[in-house]
Order: structure tokens, then sequence, then C-alpha cells
């Protein structure tokens, strides 16, 4: 299969309801498949919190490098969990998958540093699974050269006065059309975001990315993922995103399914990230 078939099926295991509380199956579904995929490339970890008496799950994967393996590592995170009643197509069923593909890329070929490739738990309730990460992270003082937060990439809309904005004067910096794909980071992430932009822009899908001071609490759209925690603990930290309700109307609603997905957008962002791993 190609990245697109390859994508394509990931997407047909993981778009159904997945929420934690009301759809258990499906999420149990998810989090088993994550798991065998991810297991296909080395041991997957389990990172295990508490919520109200019930165990959550954090799945991690770790992946070397070639060459030096003490450098700090990429934590490439997306969330799996859903909203009750979504099958949650592009909402987070498309970062999901991506991750999945980035962990089969970077085993065949590795970069030039570790990665971390994590599935996270209970974002859509106050970033839970991520937070836990961070704070753990950070005890553990533990260094990260870059976090990326895989955060909806597949919903694309070449239509006129199709992308939205959180603050009016954005507007006029940024397209009206909702078909690029956006990062969003801390200022230490500034080169990055720039590199990544370049590289993803380079293999035909149109990037643009947005620095933001002060952890987001100016702008609080910009923290409604698994990067804010990081920023919180003082990591470089970016998410990349279709910027969510701000271009796609199925945001939450029972409606974000496969069919409204551009698989051709989604696989240009992951081909795009690829290499921009590669070359960081």
């Amino acid at each position: 299969m190609d990245l697109k078939e390859r994508l394509h099926s990931h997407l047909l295991h993981i778009v159904r309801d997945r929420d934690p509380y009301l759809a258990t199956a499906g999420h149990f579904f998810v989090q088993e498949y994550i798991r065998e995929q991810l297991s296909e490339w080395g041991t997957v970890e389990t990172d295990e919190f508490l919520v109200n008496g019930r165990t959550h799950k954090n799945l991690i994967l770790h992946l070397a490098t070639a060459t030096n393996k003490h450098k700090p590592p990429i934590l490439i995170g997306a969330h799996y969990d859903t909203v009750p009643g979504s099958p949650g197509a592009d909402d987070n069923a498309t970062g999901v998958a991506v991750l999945l593909e980035l962990a089969r890329i970077f085993a065949a070929e590795p970069g030039k540093y570790p990665l971390q490739l994590v599935a996270f738990d209970l974002e859509e309730f106050s970033l839970l699974g991520s937070s836990h990460y961070a704070t753990q992270l950070k005890q553990q003082q533990q260094p990260l050269r870059l976090m990326i937060s895989l955060e909806m990439l597949g919903y694309c809309d070449h239509s006129p006065n199709s992308q939205d904005y959180p603050v009016e004067v954005l507007k006029y910096f940024y397209p009206h059309q909702g078909n690029f794909i956006a990062l969003i980071g801390n200022l230490p992430t500034l080169l990055d975001m720039l590199r990544i932009s370049h590289i993803i822009s380079k293999r035909g899908i149109n990037c643009r990315w947005l620095p933001v001071p002060d952890r987001g609490l100016i702008l609080p759209d910009t923290r409604r993922s698994d990067h804010s925690p990081f920023w919180d603990a003082g990591y470089r930290s970016l998410m990349v995103t279709d910027t969510a309700n701000l271009r796609n109307p199925h945001y939450h609603q029972g409606s974000d399914s496969l069919d409204t997905l551009d698989l051709d957008f989604l696989t240009g962002v992951c081909r795009g990230l690829a290499a921009s791993i590669r070359y960081l």
C-alpha cells in the first residue's frame, strides 16, 4: 500500500465513537489498535494515570536514532479519545493515523533525533493525559528537543471565506481559504516552525505558522490541544492543525465522519511532516 492507502486503512479502524466514558468498547478497540500498530516497531510502554478512580492510558513508543542516542528526543503526540457522540474522524483520528505512519517511517529509517511517539488519552477532558505525561517529564528533568502535537489534520476547504480566526486582525495576515495546515508554537519554536513550514510547503501543502507568547494565555484558542501542558512545563512545543472549528463545521459533531476528510491533503501533511522532522 502507498501512504494514502495506509492512512485510509488506519482511519477505517479508528473512526468510531470512542468517548472513554460512554463508548468504552470503541475506546478500548482503538486503544488496542494503536498498541498493536506501534508494537510492530518496538516495545510499547503504558503510562497509566487515575481520574476519579478509573485508570486511563497513554501509549508510548521510543524510537532510537541511527547515530547519537544521547540527543534529547522529539516527542510527537496525538490524542485518541473523542467527545461523546462523535466518531472523531478529523478530531483526532487523522492525528493518530499520521502518528502511526510516522512510527513506521522512522522505524525503517531513523532520523537525527530519537523519537517518542505518544497516543494521549483524555485530551477532550481538560488535556488530562498530556498534562500527566508533561508533569512526569518535568519532574524527572527529562529534556526534549521539541514536542509536536498532531491535532486535526485532514479537513480542507478551498471555498472563499471558509477560514475563520479567533481574533479579527489575523484575517489580514492569513488566507481566507481553509486549505492550509497551521503550526502554532511558543516563541522558542520559531526557527523550527520556519523550517517545518518551508519543507511542508515545498512538498505541495500550503503551511502557515503563528508564534504565540506567554504560553498562549493572551490567545486561549491556541491552547486547545496537548501541546499546551508542555508550554506550561517550559518545553519547546507546537501544534500542527487544520484549525478545528475555525474551518471544520463538523467539529465535535456526529457528522465528523470519514467522508468529510480530504485524504490527499492529509497524505501531503503526513509526507511533509516526515520530511521536516528528519531535517530538524
